[in-house]
Formats: C-alpha cells, structure tokens, sequence
C-alpha cells in the first residue's frame, strides 16, 4: 500500500510539474508573437528625427540627450522619444534601436529607465 501511495504522490508531482511547464512555455510564445508583430510597425534603424517625426508624428515626450563622460566619439548623445505604443533611442539624429511599449501594466518585461 506504501509503494502504491508513493507511486501515486510521484506521478501527481510529475504531472504538475509538465503543467506549469507547460502552461510557462505558452505565455513565453505568446509574448513573443506580440513582439514580433510589433517590431514590423517600429521605425527602422537609421531613420532620421525628421523621418520619425513626420511618420510617427509629435512623440508623447522628448527626453533630453544623456551622453557618457569624457569622449564624445565613444560616449555619443542619446536621446529618447516615447510613444504610446513604443520607445525610440536615437544616436546623435539618427535610430539606433525601437523597444515596444508593455501592452498592460501588469506585462512582464524590462523596466523602464527613469
């Protein structure tokens, strides 16, 4: 009767254990479609302020430029414009990277920069 219990208590454990995986593994995929259909909508890298501007119109906020210490060369002005659905991180004048917004406070994900 003990062998049998263990047996049942072990496979009950399994069992969980390939739910939660499983049910994990879903949401994973689940984020990541969304992101992948979003950043086709995102501005290109390379675009200009002007391009941006005129694409995606007056972004919500412009953040100052925030440059590193010493060299401008290796530390370049960075400047950030937020859009309801998206972030763009200009170099100079120029996009160097597009990051999607969440699509719902509680969304898992990197935290904003303040």
């Amino acid at each position: 009767m003990k062998a049998q219990s263990h047996t049942l208590a072990l496979a009950l454990a399994l069992a969980t254990g390939l739910l939660l995986q499983a049910t994990t593994a879903s949401a994973d995929i689940l984020l990541v479609e969304r992101v992948q259909v979003e950043s086709a909508a995102l501005p290109a890298r390379g675009q200009s302020m002007a391009q941006i501007e005129a694409a995606y119109g007056v972004p919500q906020r412009k953040h100052a430029p925030v440059a590193g210490p010493n060299s401008r060369k290796y530390n370049p002005p960075i400047t950030r414009w937020d859009y309801p659905a998206f972030s763009v991180y200009f170099e100079y004048n120029h996009v160097v990277d597009a990051v999607a917004a969440k699509s719902q406070p509680d969304e898992i994900g990197p935290k904003p920069v303040q």
